[in-house]
């Protein structure tokens, strides 16, 4: 299994139990663009469809994404197809 599909998988599992910048790589690998940072913000745009992505590591958890923008990615990757029909 590659490792777009473990970290998506654990995200699906748990939206809690996701790294910073597990949730950083994930979004780079369905093809979200890195954009510019802003102190610990992070913002990704993807190049075919209009969402963006605001992302910031969780104050209260160090070193863990807040679990809002994992669910959020995670439907963004369902509602463009971003891991392709035969991986999901």
């Amino acid at each position: 299994m590659a490792q777009k599909e473990k970290i998506y998988y654990k995200a699906l599992d748990s939206a809690t139990n996701v790294k910073f910048n597990e949730l950083c790589n994930l979004a780079k690998a369905v093809g979200y663009k890195f954009r510019n940072q802003k102190g610990s913000h992070k913002t990704y745009k993807h190049p075919d469809h209009p969402s963006m992505m605001n992302f910031q590591p969780d104050n209260k958890n160090k070193g863990m994404a807040k679990p809002y923008q994992v669910r959020q990615l995670l439907s963004a990757i369902e509602q463009y197809n971003l891991m392709g029909e035969d991986n999901v």
